[in-house]
């Protein structure tokens, strides 16, 4: 029952993605293709609302969240060069297959089977890198 609320929540997130048609390939397409500013509204939207979110986060730093757990945002890590190359990879993806993870699941809930495609692809790519982790270079 406590995570009744988070499936509400994500319920409402994938709605919200498919009708603001976030979730559709030809929006992504144009996007990639600099024919339209809709996805880039959406995203800048996203950026500013992170932004407010972990401003607010920052200024309650050490109080109790609703779990009773302090509140506290960890320094990123030394180096950074692994984010640019994981978000090169995460890039190509979304460009090879038109699909941003975000709305995998709205889109496997819709019917899409090349949404269950590329949702195969992200577990796989999440387990290899589980395998790899500790090979890698930090």
């Amino acid at each position: 029952m406590r995570y009744i609320p988070y499936l509400f929540a994500g319920t409402l997130f994938g709605f919200t993605l498919v009708k603001s048609e976030a979730a559709s390939w030809y929006r992504i397409m144009e996007m990639f293709y600099f024919q339209s500013f809709h996805m880039y509204g959406i995203l800048m939207s996203a950026i500013v609302t992170g932004v407010i979110a972990v401003q607010i986060m920052k200024r309650f730093a050490g109080r109790a969240s609703l779990e009773g757990t302090p509140m506290e945002i960890p320094a990123k890590e030394k180096g950074r060069y692994k984010f640019v190359l994981g978000g090169l990879i995460f890039g190509l993806g979304w460009g090879i297959i038109g699909l941003c993870p975000g709305p995998i699941f709205a889109l496997v809930g819709m019917g899409s089977v090349g949404a269950l495609v590329a949702l195969a692809g992200a577990l796989h790519g999440t387990w290899l890198y589980g395998v790899l982790r500790n090979h890698l270079p930090d």
